[in-house]
């Protein structure tokens, strides 16, 4: 059996290297600048390795409106729905797209699944990955510099006071005197925060950063961070830095540490601060409502931009619709982002697993991300 698969992977990585060599897969952009630009990391386990790994089985893609290269020999099969995927579930070695338990269940085979979004947490609770059974990969980063610019957009809104001067729009009043005005500011010089220094927030602290903004941040795993973040912070350092901040923003996945982290303690901390703003285009539920719509009440917090809400979507009654200095977009932060940079990597992914090779992006169940 070993034997089989070794030979069906020399035969994958000839058709891949083949594949490759004829089929370039962007005449601008290329999966290797990709890897660069985006920090990609591959999994530490070769899939060869996996012991359910069979490349000759199905594997399964869920259409999401970008062409695939003919994976000469290998059974590359896209489907337009999950019904149509469960229809094919049992000859399936690889699903991409599709994160749902029952089409889990109907693929005994499955040794690899590819999630098309960045956020992992409604799949990390499948026994199948938690036990390493079947490895995960997400698009983390793929949707980072798009995110970026509105979280941006969001932060320059509220500071230039946008939202009130809309407002006007609906009346036709030329109004450019104070109390109109007052509020009105600079990003320049001011403090922004970002929680949680992953690729979404690397690539906002980046942005903040040129726009003259001293940028300070947090990441669980180290203090490590590029030259334009001023200082990296541990998780246990967030109430601190949350007092020296004008502008703090929320990039930190969903996961059982950070659920409801930002709740009435934290922004009781701001409060010793300067009215920050705060924006949110991590996860909804690694907020307290309750507590920020609180502290937007009561002036702890100079305004809100919120991509993300908890619950979602945010009922019509909820107060925070109601508030004259808080911006809601329904989760929409990540659309309109660079489909070209999911597809390379939706396609090197499939390379590699047909090739037997380690995966990019590969998800820690444990840890949620």
């Amino acid at each position: 059996m070993q034997e089989s698969r070794a030979i069906v992977a020399m035969a994958a990585v000839g058709a891949a290297v083949l594949l490759l060599a004829v089929t370039p897969l962007s005449a601008e952009y290329t999966i290797d600048q990709l890897v660069d630009d985006a920090g990609l990391r591959e999994g530490s386990i070769a899939m060869r390795n996996a012991s359910s790994w069979d490349p000759s089985r199905v594997v399964l893609v869920r259409d999401i409106g970008f062409e695939l290269p003919d994976f000469d020999g290998f059974n590359v099969v896209v489907v337009s729905s999950l019904e149509e995927a469960l229809t094919q579930a049992g000859s399936a070695g690889a699903i991409v797209g599709f994160c749902n338990d029952e089409l889990l269940e109907a693929a005994p085979h499955a040794s690899w699944v590819q999630i098309y979004s960045a956020g992992a947490d409604r799949c990390v609770t499948s026994p199948k990955f938690v036990g390493g059974e079947v490895a995960l990969t997400n698009m983390q980063k793929m949707s980072a510099p798009v995110i970026a610019e509105h979280a941006i957009a969001m932060t320059l809104a509220l500071l230039r006071k946008l939202p009130a001067f809309m407002e006007d729009r609906k009346s036709g009043e030329w109004n450019r005197s104070e109390p109109y005005t007052r509020g009105m500011t600079t990003a320049h010089g001011k403090t922004m925060l970002v929680l949680g220094l992953g690729g979404i927030g690397t690539e906002i602290a980046r942005r903040g950063s040129a726009l003259g903004m001293r940028v300070i941040a947090t990441r669980n795993s180290s203090r490590e961070g590029p030259d334009f973040v001023d200082y990296v912070g541990l998780s246990d350092e967030i109430l601190t830095l949350a007092q020296e901040a004008d502008v703090i923003v929320n990039a930190l996945p969903l996961t059982d540490k950070t659920r409801g982290l930002l709740g009435e303690e934290f922004f009781a901390a701001v409060a010793q601060a300067r009215a920050p703003y705060f924006i949110n285009v991590g996860r909804g539920a690694t907020v307290d409502t309750d507590a920020l719509l609180a502290a937007l009440q009561d002036g702890r917090l100079a305004g809100a931009g919120l991509d993300v809400t908890d619950p979602e979507p945010l009922p019509k009654e909820h107060g925070l619709w109601q508030a004259d200095n808080v911006i809601i977009t329904p989760h929409v932060s990540g659309r309109g982002s660079d489909l070209n940079r999911r597809r390379l990597l939706v396609i090197e992914n499939i390379r590699r697993y047909l090739a037997g090779d380690a995966l990019l992006n590969v998800v820690d169940a444990g840890r949620g991300y």
